[in-house]
């Protein structure tokens, strides 16, 4: 029990052991009992699925509010809203790539499953790099907020810039690299062929595990953005680790739904964009009032009334849209 109570990354061991049982709870209720089989989950359970996660994602919040506090508790919030939002945006992209494999909806949950388990351990190491950083070299945080303004400016120039992804360079290094079959072997990552060339036996790898790998690099570069964001508020690599995951987990559930009215989300990107801006922003503000800290209230009133005006202005404008043909 002593073991327990041990300090990690400034927390009891407990904190994180309760933390970490969570999610591996959760994933494999999700894995072994709702999608035991290989199907195509419905806009309807997508929707179940992600009031679910939302709700665990909210209770654990309660719970670091009522542990560690209001601010904490407030930091939470605002990490998670900001890593949902990134990671709303991140469903364009995976929609995307799903259909340029043309990725069977039956097949989708498989791929997108082991890409959060690889987002769960890209993000550890993101995050304990950033938290060393931060620990080792306050002036760090200062980067960061020059970056999340410059990610925001960007972000609003670019508009609704479709990325290509035949000429991405991450599928022409793997097409190079890689023996990649021609065709999808329903829900195998490998299999074994004869080489054309040589006639031996050999492990190929099917479109469907390059579709994850291409998944885990979106993620990689969008993790490029949201981690600095959630530095931003808060320095605790205990808030930042969970507000991220519990974000990302409900992710999965969530893709079914938003995929099939992401185009109704228009003018999300633009609210997003200004939130990073203020994030940013808001660090040299407190410096200059002479603050210790900017409020975490404020913070999380700021960004849920971005994100609620962001969504709302999309939703009217976007009343009368039709979904756009060809994506699954």
């Amino acid at each position: 029990m002593e073991a327990l109570a041990v300090p990690l990354l400034g927390k009891p061991a407990w904190m994180w052991a309760l933390f970490i049982g969570a999610v591996v709870v959760l994933l494999a209720f999700d894995l072994g009992v709702l999608n035991r089989k290989q199907r195509e989950i419905g806009v309807s359970q997508s929707l179940w699925l992600s009031a679910f996660y939302l709700a665990v994602a909210l209770l654990f919040g309660a719970w670091v509010w009522y542990a560690l506090g209001a601010q904490s508790g407030e930091e939470y919030l605002t990490g998670f809203l900001i890593e949902k939002t990134l990671a709303m945006d991140n469903v364009f992209l995976i929609s995307l790539i799903f259909t340029y494999f043309a990725v069977p909806p039956q097949y989708q949950h498989r791929v997108l499953f082991w890409g959060i388990l690889g987002v769960i351990v890209l993000r550890a190491i993101m995050i304990g790099l950033g938290a060393t950083l931060v620990a080792e070299f306050g002036w760090v945080l200062y980067v960061f907020a020059v970056f999340l303004i410059a990610t925001g400016i960007k972000m609003l120039l670019m508009g609704d810039k479709i990325p290509d992804i035949e000429r991405n360079p991450v599928l022409r290094l793997l097409r190079r690299t890689l023996r990649i079959t021609p065709e999808l072997h329903q829900e195998r990552f490998f299999v074994r062929q004869p080489d054309p060339a040589t006639g031996r036996t050999v492990l190929w790898v099917t479109p469907l595990f390059v579709a994850l790998l291409l998944i885990e690099v979106v993620d990689l570069i969008f993790a490029v953005d949201s981690v600095p964001a959630i530095f931003a508020i808060t320095s605790d690599p205990y808030i930042v680790y969970t507000s991220n995951i519990f974000a990302i987990l409900g992710l999965r559930a969530l893709y079914f739904a938003l995929a099939a009215v992401i185009h109704r989300f228009k003018y999300l990107k633009v609210a997003l964009a200004l939130i990073l801006v203020f994030i940013g922003a808001k660090i040299f503000v407190a410096d200059l009032a002479g603050w210790e800290k900017f409020p975490a209230s404020i913070s999380l009133g700021v960004t849920v009334a971005l994100l609620a005006g962001g969504i709302g202005y999309s939703l009217w404008r976007t009343r009368a849209a039709r979904p756009p043909a060809g994506p699954t």
